[in-house]
């Protein structure tokens, strides 16, 4: 993919990012006034490894939710024009992947669909279709970064088409195909899906790979910054777990934090490596 191709998608994602950041600061005003008696309809928690561990002790509390959803829509806009800014001119097959994983941060604004159905008369349909999005942003977020990491660690960078491609197909393949349960959610407002237990087994194999797989890289390339940058994908990836399974105030602020450092020593170690190339 050309420089210039390149720099088009992080325009692209920037827009989404910015239009997921106004429509949470404008679903805000309609959603706030609901969520006391909206707290009592729920039926399950979150569960969210740390959540299952220490959420259960704490009350849950809808507008931790809602501030987590803000953090992400928020994250995703800043770290992808930092971003654009700091490779607009550097060449990295890496860094379009890690863009791609901070851009999915913005598709967590579709779960304020659910708080939105007790003020409009949203019908179930849309409601699928706001889950199956979400679970599209999220598997292809961490597909994306695991893409990032085969190529440090030596993919040919022509194929960075057909990666894409073949992300989007998998990441299609599970969010059309996973049966959702449209009349229950749990605490942190996703809709309850099926085989759970599968999809966490499948996030936590591609969190273990990704992490591997940039310490091969900085063997085979014989750069620790690469040691690094493993480091910061496991931080990206828990603050990714505290920031989206937050039911309570202990989570957002924990989880964006992890994120941020997790993105900052990927991008700052990648336009070190790229920088003079």
């Amino acid at each position: 993919m050309t420089l210039s191709g390149r720099n088009g998608l992080f325009r692209a994602e920037i827009v989404l990012a910015a239009l997921s950041t106004l429509t949470v600061i404008a679903a805000s005003l309609v959603v706030f006034p609901i969520y006391p008696s909206l707290e009592a309809e729920i039926s399950r928690h979150s569960e969210g490894l740390f959540h299952v561990l220490i959420g259960r002790f704490q009350h849950i509390n809808l507008y931790a939710v809602h501030a987590s959803i803000a953090a992400s829509a928020l994250y995703a806009l800043l770290v992808l024009i930092l971003i654009y800014h700091s490779f607009e001119t550097t060449r990295s097959p890496e860094i379009l992947f890690v863009s791609f994983f901070a851009g999915s941060f913005s598709i967590e604004a579709a779960r304020l669909i659910l708080p939105l159905r007790e003020f409009y008369d949203i019908p179930s349909l849309y409601l699928l279709i706001s889950s199956r999005i979400l679970l599209f942003g999220r598997f292809f977020g961490i597909f994306s970064l695991f893409a990032a990491s085969v190529y440090a660690s030596g993919l040919e960078v022509r194929k960075q088409r057909n990666v894409i491609l073949a992300i989007t197909v998998a990441t299609l393949i599970i969010a059309l195909g996973v049966p959702v349960d449209t009349q229950t959610w749990d605490s942190s407002l996703n809709m309850i899906i099926g085989y759970t237990s599968l999809f966490r087994l499948i996030e936590t194999a591609v969190v273990l790979t990704t992490v591997i797989s940039f310490c091969i890289a900085a063997y085979s390339r014989g750069s620790k910054e690469y040691f690094v940058i493993g480091a910061g994908a496991f931080l990206a990836f828990f603050g990714r777990n505290l920031l989206l399974n937050a039911d309570t105030w202990l989570s957002p602020i924990p989880g964006i934090l992890f994120l941020s450092v997790g993105i900052w020593f990927i991008c700052t170690r990648l336009h070190k490596i790229y920088l003079w190339l």
